[in-house]
């Protein structure tokens, strides 16, 4: 993931809440070739934000280095596998 300049993220798990630790990001909705639009968001200062595609909470938690999830796994990046 070092190598992209904004982290995207994905809920191909259906959980209610994704903790980042980035305020800006992309989400994908599912991994490919389910993902939705790839749709930038900015949380700004807010704590949160629903992606308008797939209705994915995003929750900043400042004590996850920017980049990454909790959970771990609705992180994406061209390395991951395809969704089966």
């Amino acid at each position: 993931m070092a190598d992209k300049a904004v982290p995207h993220f994905h809920n191909d798990a259906g959980v209610a809440v994704i903790h980042v630790g980035s305020r800006e990001f992309m989400c994908i909705g599912a991994r490919p070739p389910f993902d939705h639009p790839h749709v930038f968001l900015d949380m700004g200062s807010d704590d949160e934000i629903i992606c308008q595609y797939c209705s994915t909470l995003y929750r900043y938690r400042p004590s996850l280095k920017a980049g990454t999830a909790d959970p771990a796994a609705c992180i994406w990046d061209d390395r991951t596998p395809a969704a089966a």
